[in-house]
This record gives C-alpha cells, structure tokens and sequence, in this order.
C-alpha cells in the first residue's frame, strides 16, 4: 500500500492523522504543505481543493480529512489490522486556541 499524506508540520487535523499512521504502524510520506510551495500546489491539483490534511492511499484521495476519517476509511477497505499502539493525540479535532498561538509565537511563516 503507498499513502501519501500532505500535511502542515504543526495542526491538530495534521498529528491526528500522523496518530492513525502510527497506531496501525504504517509507512507513509508525510508531505509538508507549509514550507513547500510545490508540495501544496501538488496537493491542490490532486484533491481539486485548498485544504489540508489530504491523504492518498493507492491513488485515491481523500480530502481535507480528519485522522478519524483516515481510520474509518482504512478498516472499511481493510487496510489496516489491528492497532498496535492507541493514538497519542485526538484524531477527530484542530488546535486549540493556546496550541495555535504557541506555534504563531515559534512556527515559520508561509510566504505563498
């Protein structure tokens, strides 16, 4: 199975889905939308929209999911077995208001 998972380097959409990733221990390639321009113009031509996190598995899109949504779709498909781990973090929420001015006060700023 190839995934291709296009997310921001720090967002609670984006650690729940990296969550899901680790709990049935799958490989991925975590595609960082924030500080490639490329990378999130591939992302958009690809979902046919602008908003993140967008997961590919095997060539199907899923957009702007949440990692509860990526779970969901994996064990419908049967593409994932049974967990290894619990997740760490929610998988079905963004930051919260302290989390998002933590990462303004030390994330980069994306210029495009």
């Amino acid at each position: 199975m190839k995934i291709k998972a296009y997310l921001k380097p720090q967002c609670g959409w984006s650690m729940g889905v990296r969550a899901i990733m680790s709990k049935y221990d799958l490989e991925y390639e975590d595609i960082d939308i924030i500080n490639s321009r490329e990378n999130y113009a591939e992302m958009v031509a690809k979902s046919g929209q602008p908003l993140s996190p967008c997961v590919e598995i095997d060539g199907i899109m899923l957009a702007d999911v949440s990692g509860e949504e990526v779970e969901a779709y994996l064990l419908k498909n049967n593409l994932a077995a049974s967990p290894t781990k619990e997740a760490d973090v929610p998988t079905d929420r963004g930051c919260s208001d302290e989390e998002h001015e933590k990462m303004r006060q030390s994330q980069s700023v994306r210029f495009f």
